[in-house]
C-alpha cells in the first residue's frame, strides 16, 4: 500500500512538472511571437523612414533620399551688371538638400534627386519667379518698362528656372537690368569662366 502511494505521488509530481514545463514553453513561444512581430514592425518602419523623404521634416517635394546624389552647378546673379555674392553666411548651407557651402557663392551643391532650384532660393528666403527677384530684406527687382529679369541655363534663354533640377556642370545666369545681347554675352562668358567646386 505504501508503495502504491509513493508511485502515485511520483506520478503526480511528474505530471505537475510536465504541466508546468508545458505552461512555460507556451508562454515563451507567445512572448517570442510577440517580440518577433514587434521586430518586423520596427524594421519596416525604419526602412520606410530611411527610404522615404515624406517623413523627413523640411524635405523638398519629389526629392529622393538625402545623399543619393552630389551634383554641382555654377550660378551667376547679375543685378544692373553687378554680381551678387552668395558666399556670405546668410546664404551658406540653409538646407542639406541643395545649397552653397565653404564660403563659395558660385557653386550650387545638390544632394538628392528631384530637388528644384526654387527650393534653394526659398531656403535662403530669396524670391524668384519669371517677373521678379526679391531679396530677404525686401528689395525687389521686377520687370517694368525699363528693366527685365532674364534667365539662361547653359547659354540658352529660359522663361523660368524655378522647376529646374540642376545637372552636373550646369551654368545658370539670372540677369536683371536693361542689358542688350552683347552685355548678356559678357555675363555668360563670366559665368562660363567661374570654377565649379566639386568637393
Amino acid at each position: 500500500m505504501g508503495k502504491n502511494r509513493r508511485e502515485k505521488r511520483e506520478e503526480e509530481r511528474e505530471g505537475f512538472a510536465a504541466k508546468r514545463t508545458a505552461q512555460y514553453r507556451t508562454r515563451n513561444l507567445k512572448a517570442l511571437g510577440i517580440l518577433s512581430a514587434i521586430g518586423v514592425i520596427v524594421a519596416f518602419a525604419c526602412f520606410e523612414f530611411v527610404t522615404s523623404t515624406n517623413n523627413v521634416p523640411g524635405a523638398p517635394e519629389n526629392a529622393g533620399k538625402l545623399g543619393d546624389e552630389h551634383i554641382h552647378a555654377s550660378l551667376l546673379v547679375s543685378i544692373f551688371g553687378d554680381k551678387f555674392d552668395f558666399s556670405t553666411p546668410n546664404y551658406q548651407v540653409k538646407t542639406p538638400w541643395i545649397h552653397f557651402e565653404d564660403q563659395d557663392g558660385d557653386t550650387i551643391h545638390r544632394h538628392s534627386t528631384g530637388v528644384e532650384l526654387e527650393f534653394l532660393f526659398n531656403s535662403m528666403s530669396v524670391g524668384v519667379d519669371e517677373n521678379c527677384f526679391v531679396f530677404p530684406d525686401g528689395r525687389q527687382f521686377c520687370n517694368n518698362e525699363d528693366y527685365s529679369i532674364k534667365f539662361y541655363i547653359n547659354d540658352q534663354p529660359v522663361k523660368d528656372i524655378r522647376q529646374h533640377v540642376i545637372q552636373e556642370g550646369d551654368r545658370i545666369l539670372i540677369s536683371y537690368g536693361s542689358e542688350d545681347q552683347l552685355a548678356i554675352e559678357k555675363q555668360l562668358a563670366e559665368l562660363n569662366a567661374q570654377a565649379i567646386n566639386r568637393l
